[in-house]
């Protein structure tokens, strides 16, 4: 007698999705549903409990998390699950973050605007152990665009750098703490820092300077 055939669906990998948009959310189940056959998703609005309460195969983390921020949560996954892949999904322009995000350790960088079409593959490469970037940035990288002389914000702590992008784009120090979950005196000593690091007085220099840069949307 032949063997019964097997119709079962091979277990696909687990993904967590850390997003505090329950559409975005939803979209990026989507696609990973469609383009990988009995996966497993996890969605979270704040990562760090499901991170270390599962095993995920990897980890899709929105860098403008409220409170934290994904930065942060990303070096902390770094320090406790370093074999853990994290894939930093943003809004923003690759020029304002992508390099941050590998250098703290980020298996990838996908901007939210290529996400239908770059997020399988992006999976499937941090899965194989490698690292994902997009063409227009390895090239970047390549002739290194990052190291630009006359770069000041580069001096500034990946906090400092957030902070600094919130005050060019004219966002108030309440406004910042609100966001960041911060105290107003802890976004005002931040603002003091990144001045004093850029060698500037006011907010309207740092404001020209971000623009000047293509550091604000």
């Amino acid at each position: 007698m032949a063997a019964k055939k097997d119709d079962s669906t091979p277990e696909g990998p687990r993904c967590l999705i850390v997003d505090d948009h329950a559409v975005v959310r939803r979209g990026l189940r989507d696609i990973l549903q469609d383009e990988f056959p009995g996966v497993r998703v996890g969605e979270a609005r704040e990562a760090l409990d499901l991170i270390w309460g599962k095993d995920w195969d990897v980890v899709i983390l929105d860098i403008s998390m409220p409170g934290r921020g994904g930065l942060e949560v990303l070096k902390t996954v770094r320090r406790n699950s370093p074999a853990l892949p994290v894939l930093v999904l943003s809004v923003h322009p690759e020029e304002l973050y992508a390099v941050r995000v590998l250098k703290a350790g980020a298996a990838g960088y996908i901007t939210k605007d290529k996400a239908p079409v770059a997020l399988a593959r992006a999976v499937r490469r941090v899965l194989s152990g490698r690292k994902y970037i997009s063409e227009e940035l390895a090239e970047a990288l390549a002739i290194g665009l990052e190291k630009t002389p006359g770069q000041r914000h580069q001096a500034l702590s990946d906090r400092e750098y957030e902070v600094m992008r919130m005050i060019a784009s004219g966002e108030t120090v309440s406004e910042i703490g609100v966001h960041l979950s911060l105290s107003v005196k802890t976004i005002s000593t931040y603002r003091r820092r990144i001045l004093d690091k850029m060698d500037m007085r006011t907010n309207a220099e740092l404001t020209h300077y971000a623009v000047r840069h293509g550091l604000v949307d």
